[in-house]
């Protein structure tokens, strides 16, 4: 049985169709890379897999659960249990330093562990940032926060919406590589981006386009800076 299992899923908003008939299925492990235009349901997409909306069609299946039909005290565990979520908006509690941002994670299991919390920080590379508050934290920093808060649980789907968007190329590389780290160890990892170079990095690039699949394959390559011969002062 696929880890994703996604048929015929439609989300319609009034007239417009959002998705339309989606069909998408990925093994445990594999990271998508979700593209298109503005305006294609990626994010829709990533709302329906977190169990943040509900499809208006079809289906939407991880792992075997159908999480269009749970309810809400059924969704809430499973975000708990099963979803990592990141955002290109931080969403970091202002009045709470890297730590505590991290253990509001553990905090909906009703179990906290700070030495947790501050592994999770040590291993996105953060051990000296741990009592800052968001504010006095770089906009990298702040995402790389996210991502402990995210993987605190160690849950088996990632979905990271343009996780690199508001960040600069040095940060974007990071985030990346702790993404990439992410797959190594076994969790499957959907990610929203407009980027080509951010979907190089992905094991397959799915590409929607007005709520529709048109492409799945494995990402182009993007070609890196051209060597230019001669110069020198």
């Amino acid at each position: 049985m696929p880890f994703l299992d996604i048929h015929g899923l439609t989300r319609t908003f009034g007239d417009v169709a959002a998705l339309d008939g989606v069909d998408l299925v990925a093994e445990r492990g594999e990271w998508l890379a979700v593209t298109g235009p503005s305006g294609s349901g990626k994010t829709t997409l990533l709302n329906l897999l977190a169990g943040l909306d509900r499809p208006s069609g079809g289906s939407v299946r991880v792992d075997g659960e159908d999480v269009g039909t749970l309810s809400r005290k059924e969704l809430a565990r499973y975000r708990q249990r099963r979803v990592g979520l990141v955002f290109q908006q931080f969403h970091l509690m202002p009045y709470l330093d890297a730590v505590e941002n991290v253990m509001l994670a553990q905090y909906v299991h009703s179990v906290t562990d700070r030495g947790e919390a501050v592994a999770a920080l040590e291993r996105v590379g953060l051990g000296d940032r741990l009592d800052h508050l968001p504010a006095q934290l770089s906009g990298g920093e702040q995402q790389r926060v996210c991502i402990a808060r995210a993987l605190i649980n160690e849950p088996p789907l990632v979905l990271a919406d343009e996780p690199t968007g508001n960040l600069d190329a040095d940060n974007e590389a990071l985030v990346l590589d702790l993404l990439a780290e992410l797959h190594r160890r076994g969790h499957t990892v959907v990610l929203v981006t407009h980027s080509a170079a951010v979907a190089a990095r992905a094991g397959r690039e799915v590409r929607l386009d007005h709520g529709k699949v048109v492409s799945d394959a494995a990402p182009k390559a993007v070609p890196g800076p051209v060597a230019v011969a001669g110069g020198g002062a």
